[in-house]
């Protein structure tokens, strides 16, 4: 399902009176016509959170645009709809958005399996779409965009400071599909690199409820450290029930994609000591951050979550805002070519959107979780992956 919501606090008599730079090059008609986006994330199948936290990113950038006239005169209007975490129904709602909603760009998904099913679509409709999740890395198209933490970003740097500080001896364990996979394939890479060693490696499935059976295997494997890359509400009760068995005490976690969206569901005992790679955290104190964390609290109320997914989607959002300038309109040729080769500010500092590969370099950080908040350890700056398309 979708659904369509227009946002504006401004009257439409207002909308001509606002109009700014290529307000001059659009016909009259077109000058008035809202620009539609579709927002389409797991708003439910176990990934809501993430889903939620993407949708207010992106939401605040188009409606911060909107409060400030629009672009050259024209709204955003945004139609939310949701992929249930379920790779067929992303493509059925991609196609909705397309034919029947006639948006101009896609804000989403979140899993890379839901991506690479749409990935098709997309392509044959030559439709923008923004994806702002980390991921195991390897798209290479002009239509996809992607604000992503990939392994050159996350797994290189936090894997050496493990040897370093949490022990050489590893199990991995992840949901069972493509992100997690490829994910532990890089990190057994550079663990051996680095004088490391994968111990074991286990993927569970969708909607585990009881890892009683993995606990055992890690606790027999004499790992020092698990690697998690299990995602949303699965994650939540695998870290649980660690923690209940006592294991947080002995063996440390590494846990990829950790953010806000997760401490909000655990306790101190159960999160303390948690490291994670991230591009932005809530805990940060700069400007920049604190710009972010404004505009969110006085979006969505002072206690809103403010994490790394509502920080690509909104840092994202705002470069493909951009392009439409550039573009001096929201055709979707013109604004694929304009988007790309631009720095801007994100949460955490100026990130630049390369035009070989349409991926952002990216300001990465090694945290860890400490009495509810993400503590940054190492603050490793500008990171340059490498090409993703070869």
């Amino acid at each position: 399902m979708t659904m369509n919501v227009k946002f504006s606090r401004r009257s439409i008599l207002q909308m001509g009176a606002a109009a700014g730079f290529g307000a001059l090059a659009m016909p009259a008609i077109a000058q008035n016509k809202p620009i539609r986006v579709g927002i389409l994330q797991p708003f439910t199948g176990g990934l809501e959170a993430l889903g939620q936290q993407g949708a207010n990113g992106a939401e605040l950038a188009f409606l911060d645009a909107n409060d400030a006239g629009g672009v050259g005169g024209r709204m955003f209007e945004l139609v939310r709809a949701d992929t249930a975490t379920d790779p067929r129904t992303a493509v059925e709602r991609t196609n909705d958005l397309i034919r029947r909603e006639e948006v101009s760009a896609i804000v989403g998904p979140v899993t890379s399996a839901n991506r690479d099913a749409m990935r098709p679509t997309i392509e044959r409709a030559k439709m923008p779409l923004l994806y702002a999740t980390d991921y195991e890395g390897g798209v290479c198209s002009r239509y996809i965009t992607c604000y992503s933490a990939l392994p050159d970003h996350w797994v290189v740097p936090l894997v050496k400071h493990a040897t370093e500080t949490m022990g050489k001896s590893f199990y991995l364990v992840g949901s069972d599909y493509v992100w997690p996979q490829k994910m532990n394939a890089a990190f057994r890479a550079e663990a051996e690199k680095n004088g490391g060693a994968v111990v074991g490696e286990e993927y569970t499935p969708w909607g585990a409820t009881d890892y009683a059976a993995t606990l055992r295997k890690i606790r027999d494997s004499g790992a020092n450290t698990v690697a998690l890359t299990i995602v949303g509400a699965d994650a939540i009760t695998f870290v649980k029930q660690f923690a209940a068995a006592g294991m947080n005490k002995s063996i440390r976690m590494i846990f990829f994609g950790f953010s806000e969206n997760y401490l909000a569901g655990l306790s101190h005992d159960e999160s303390n000591g948690i490291v994670a790679p991230a591009d932005f955290t809530s805990s940060l104190v700069s400007e920049d951050a604190e710009k972010l964390k404004s505009l969110a609290h006085k979006r969505y109320g002072a206690d809103a979550i403010v994490s790394n997914t509502v920080d690509a989607h909104w840092t994202l959002s705002r470069m493909y805002i951009e392009g439409i300038r550039r573009a001096g309109g929201d055709d979707k040729e013109a604004v694929t070519d304009a988007m790309v080769d631009q720095s801007i500010r994100s949460g955490n500092g100026e990130v630049y959107l390369r035009k070989s590969d349409r991926h952002v370099d990216l300001n990465v950080l090694i945290t860890e979780a400490r009495d509810g908040k993400m503590n940054t350890l190492v603050d490793l700056g500008r990171i340059v992956a490498a090409n993703q398309c070869g």
